[in-house]
């Protein structure tokens, strides 16, 4: 077993954990913390497959940016009281039936995909490619799609400048 295939391993275990963990946590901020630690783990996973735009984006993006909106939505709700509201036990029980009909189907879909590449094993490696370089992305991004990459700026610099318009108090 190599560096990367334990690498792998060590970010599945933390990926897995982590967003056992964002569901089990009962204090909502304790939730989105465990959440930005998933998408971190996701980010090793992007980086060993030669994907480091994604990476740095999954972190700029929803670490960052959507991570920051969810605490301050969490925090401006006030959903850290004490105060837990009953639940009824008909939905404790639909929610024991849904999670055992959705464990039924993820375990139907893994012998099916397994049963379909016995006679095929694809191994997949890690930092095969380029295509997912920033540089070739820059590269594309600025060559063949130059008029499209212009026209989004334009139109992303309207949008700010009627944002601020509107925003405006009289």
């Amino acid at each position: 077993m190599g560096i990367a295939a334990i690498l792998f391993w060590i970010l599945s275990v933390l990926t897995i954990f982590s967003a056992i963990m964002v569901v089990v946590s009962k204090n909502p901020v304790h939730s989105v913390l465990w959440l930005i630690a998933t998408f971190f783990a996701i980010s090793g996973h992007y980086i060993m497959m030669n994907a480091q735009f994604l990476a740095i984006v999954n972190i700029i993006v929803y670490a960052g940016a959507i991570m920051v909106l969810f605490l301050f939505v969490i925090m401006l709700m006030n959903l850290n009281s004490n105060t837990e509201p009953r639940k009824n036990i008909w939905a404790k029980l639909i929610g024991v039936i849904s999670a055992g009909m959705l464990l039924w189907i993820l375990i139907s879909v893994v012998r099916t995909f397994s049963d379909q590449i016995k006679g095929h094993p694809q191994i997949a490696t890690f930092n095969t490619g380029n295509i997912g370089l920033i540089k070739n992305l820059g590269q594309v991004l600025f060559t063949q799609y130059a008029l499209p990459f212009e026209i989004t700026s334009v139109l992303f610099l309207s949008a700010m400048i009627g944002a601020v318009v509107i925003g405006k108090k009289n």
